[in-house]
């Protein structure tokens, strides 16, 4: 099957495949404010894959099943969402009203809502319910220009409901369009029964949960949520370490609620990624500079919450890589808008459009380890991509808040 799109009003994060240039895996400090592109373009898909691409003035001789005229749209890679819980049983919209009523996201969690709550309802929930509803879930994403996820776990709490979410996980990878990746994170909260033994239940992950799932070949990545009241330094320390042991690697909540140490933490075992970063300072910062792991900045829970926002600006002009992404979760972001996510991400954390779209291709598929298949425009690359309504400007997909710009999302 061939799809050749012609008349394309400009084709963004073009990369060429001169053997003489060095593939782009990510893009830091200034140069995310820079998207290359060519105007007035055309590109051909073939196999799934991205066969080339042009100049209308250069097109060859070519023969298409599918031919999509593109005047007017942009064309650019699909988003790839790097972070999110959108396998969960019930919405906490009971709680959002207590936060506007004053209640914190602290004391919600210590009154047994918050992580335990959603705990309590996926437990009882049936695994084909939940599967057939994080499909929708996924299904809405996608029409919304996701065409890659990561899906975490968490929301188990307890050995067999850690597999069924991850079961479902892996459902969705077989028969979803799009990548899907998966990460294991029962040091999401302490359960109810184990809040005077904290240590039985890290030993319950260690010793019962992490053989099983990666016995089953379920997850991809090990996550921790490290922070005050949740998981600390030691037990992170341990957790990161019991996970490398069968191969899985770390993609870790830090520094969301306190300066917890979780970016060091994170930075100490290698990880992938660090997660949430609403508070981060020098020390953060510099950890960072000295490391491969992605900074990855949630602004839609921070909006959500009502907390102060990440100093995307601080860390972009310290010459650092800034991916991000949704946290697309029943609590603290019941959404996996990525448009809007840009429109967040440009108002609130004054990154520039090109900056923002930067964060959700090339830096998101670097944060799931996808960079050699998505995040540009490039010959033998998956064909994930965005054909968008008829816009102005690039400037105009964060711009234009809260409506959907895709026309058609080709995966």
């Amino acid at each position: 099957m061939r799809t050749l799109i012609t008349k394309i009003k400009e084709l963004h994060q073009t990369e060429t495949s001169d053997t003489n240039s060095k593939p782009i895996t990510r893009v830091a400090g200034k140069a995310m404010a820079e998207i290359p592109s060519i105007k007035d373009a055309w590109l051909v898909i073939e196999n799934g894959l991205i066969q080339g691409f042009g100049s209308m003035a250069e097109l060859p001789e070519l023969t298409a099943d599918e031919v999509i005229d593109a005047s007017g749209r942009m064309v650019l890679p699909a988003w790839v969402d790097s972070h999110t819980h959108i396998v969960f049983a019930q919405p906490r919209d009971g709680e959002f009203t207590d936060r506007i009523k004053g209640v914190s996201y602290e004391e919600i969690a210590r009154r047994g809502g918050g992580i335990l709550n959603s705990a309590t309802k996926l437990n009882e929930m049936d695994e084909d319910a939940l599967y057939a509803q994080s499909l929708e879930r996924l299904t809405a994403v996608m029409n919304q220009g996701t065409g890659a996820i990561e899906i975490k776990s968490g929301y188990g709490l307890t050995l067999e409901g850690e597999m069924k979410m991850l079961r479902v996980i892996r459902r969705l990878k077989e028969n979803a369009p799009i990548p899907v990746k998966a990460s294991f994170l029962a040091a999401h909260a302490y359960p109810a029964i184990y809040k005077n033994d904290k240590e039985g239940y890290i030993r319950l992950i260690i010793d019962e949960m992490l053989p099983r799932v990666a016995g089953e070949g379920l997850a991809d990545y090990m996550d921790v949520f490290c922070e005050d009241g949740f998981f600390g330094i030691e037990e992170t320390d341990r957790l990161l370490e019991a996970g490398w042991k069968y191969g899985l690697k770390p993609k870790i909540h830090a520094n969301q609620l306190h300066y917890s140490g979780g970016v060091q933490t994170g930075v100490k075992h290698n990880a992938l990624s660090v997660d949430h970063l609403e508070c981060v300072g020098e020390a953060e910062i510099e950890s960072l500079r000295h490391s491969s792991t992605m900074p990855v900045l949630l602004p839609g829970a921070a909006f959500f919450l009502g907390i102060q926002y990440q100093p995307a600006r601080r860390i972009i002009d310290a010459g650092l890589p800034v991916c991000l992404a949704t946290d697309y979760n029943p609590g603290s972001c019941p959404s996996g808008n990525v448009p809007l996510l840009l429109s967040i991400a440009c108002t609130q954390l004054k990154m520039s459009p090109e900056e923002a779209i930067n964060a959700v291709t090339v830096n998101g598929a670097a944060a799931l380890e996808l960079e050699h298949e998505l995040g540009t425009i490039k010959t033998g690359k998956k064909a994930n991509i965005i054909i968008t309504n008829k816009i102005p400007s690039l400037a105009y997909i964060p711009y234009d808040y809260g409506n959907n710009p895709v026309y058609r999302l080709i995966c």
